[in-house]
């Protein structure tokens, strides 16, 4: 039971509560909060994230990416407490579960065919691009395609979504707390490739940052942070001033992250900077959340 906890990876689980809680509270704002389809939301989002880790460490175990030598918690199945066979059947598993809870989702909530046919397929996309990133013959993960990929799935297509399933209309103004929600997302998984990024050289998993180098990488960080704090700004200033004191706050708390991960050069210092850059993304939409019903 410990060895599929630990592949759960209970510590990236916040993500899918923090674009949930986003797009749930834009809309509340608008007066169409729906806690069914909400509730529905949160278990498809949790599912296609135990999805993704899954397929992750099944792809890496398959392609010899994860060995003895990770700095991050070693898994399961590197440490023999469960097979490959093992894995790749929990993995369907969590596959079919989160299409029934996505197909459960879609028949509560859609008006028109068009929703209908528009979500079956964002849905089965998501799915797709939970399983392929490292799983595959050119898994994206290994190109260093990842990063747009959890900016698109965790960010912009899960807030906007949730929102689109109970408000049933999009305004420009949601995609930029679901930006900002990407970009927080990208920088947990920013921190896992920061990392990795010996290990994933030697294993040739050619990920953005051993592309673009571990110094670059943390100068990415920062601008990823930075990104998110502006947009939750510039949604502010257009919609509710007053919220600037929440996202000042918002603001404060990921500096400080930034500047760890700026100065640490050993990879080992981020082992447990995952888990709290996670969390950081859940706190920063809790209070954002909080500060646009409230203010």
């Amino acid at each position: 039971m410990k060895a599929w906890f630990d592949t759960i990876r209970p510590k990236t689980l916040p993500l899918a509560v923090a674009i949930i809680l986003t797009g749930s509270a834009l809309a509340q704002w608008h007066g169409t909060l729906n806690w069914s389809v909400t509730l529905l939301c949160l278990l498809t989002a949790t599912l296609l994230q135990i999805v993704s880790n899954f397929a992750n460490d099944y792809g890496d175990y398959q392609k010899g990416s994860d060995t003895a030598e990770r700095i991050g918690p070693l898994r399961g199945i590197q440490q023999g407490q469960m097979t490959a066979t093992q894995l790749r059947n929990g993995l369907m598993a969590v596959c079919v579960a989160s299409f029934i809870s996505g197909a459960s989702l879609i028949a509560l909530a859609y008006e028109t065919t068009q929703d209908l046919i528009a979500f079956a397929i964002l849905g089965v996309l998501a799915i797709l691009a939970a399983i392929t990133y490292t799983v595959g013959k050119k898994p994206y993960g290994y190109l260093g395609l990842g990063d747009i990929s959890v900016f698109l799935f965790f960010g912009l297509l899960a807030v906007c979504g949730t929102y689109y399933l109970q408000a049933h209309s999009l305004d420009w103004s949601i995609f930029l707390p679901a930006a900002a929600c990407g970009f927080l997302s990208t920088a947990v998984l920013n921190i896992n490739n920061l990392r990795d990024i010996e290990q994933d050289r030697k294993a040739g998993k050619n990920t953005l940052i051993v592309r673009i180098g571990a110094e670059n990488g943390r100068i990415y960080h920062c601008i990823l942070l930075s990104s998110a704090v502006l947009c939750y700004a510039i949604f502010a200033i257009v919609h509710k001033p007053l919220l600037l004191i929440i996202i000042a706050i918002i603001a404060v708390l990921l500096a400080k992250h930034a500047r760890f991960v700026y100065q640490q050069k050993d990879p080992m210092a981020l082992r447990p900077m995952l888990g709290k850059m996670s969390m950081l993304a859940l706190v920063s939409t809790v209070l954002f959340s909080l500060g646009l019903l409230i203010l």
